[in-house]
């Protein structure tokens, strides 16, 4: 049965091509995405350009580790180096945030991930597509943890994007 998977999407480096390459390899591998508004925010964690951040979901069959996989390979072909630092700058990063109501904890795959309650450019993007579903942990809305966070901190500037769906 499927299952709806919701995934962040970040690009700092040839920030438009590389957003828009990993929305088209994305819809051919699994058709029909939800994406939300593009939104620029500084880099966090180092001293870089700025982020084009997005949400984007859709219902599949696919297991955790064929998701993984495919958004390794989606972002190699975008020209991602995955040995260098956490916080540096990326030509793609595409991480998987929801996998329905899953919760899980088994080394480096913990969902939801954590990053939807720390930063902005995850939570409010989420909260725009996913506002009235509820945090498999919190039991919370998305709407309602966006509400709640300290958004001034956090700056998010929506993006004029063409449409990507």
């Amino acid at each position: 049965m499927p299952v709806r998977v919701w995934l962040s999407i970040g690009s700092n480096i040839d920030r438009k091509a590389n957003i828009t390459g990993c929305i088209r390899a994305l819809q051919d591998s699994f058709g029909d995405l939800v994406v939300s508004n593009v939104y620029e925010n500084a880099s966090f964690g180092f001293e870089g350009s700025p982020f084009y951040n997005l949400v984007a979901g859709f219902d599949t069959d696919w297991t955790i580790e064929q998701l993984t996989q495919r958004f390794h390979e989606i972002e190699a072909d975008h020209g991602r180096v995955r040995n260098g630092p956490k916080f540096a700058p990326r030509s793609l990063d595409v991480d998987l945030l929801l996998y329905g109501s899953l919760v899980l904890d088994q080394g480096p795959m913990i969902l939801p991930r954590q990053e939807i309650l720390e930063y902005a450019f995850v939570l409010g993007p989420l909260a725009e597509v996913a506002g009235d579903e509820l945090h498999p942990v919190l039991g919370i809305s998305y709407a309602q943890l966006w509400d709640e966070f300290d958004q001034d901190k956090h700056l998010l500037t929506p993006v004029e994007f063409p449409n990507m769906t």
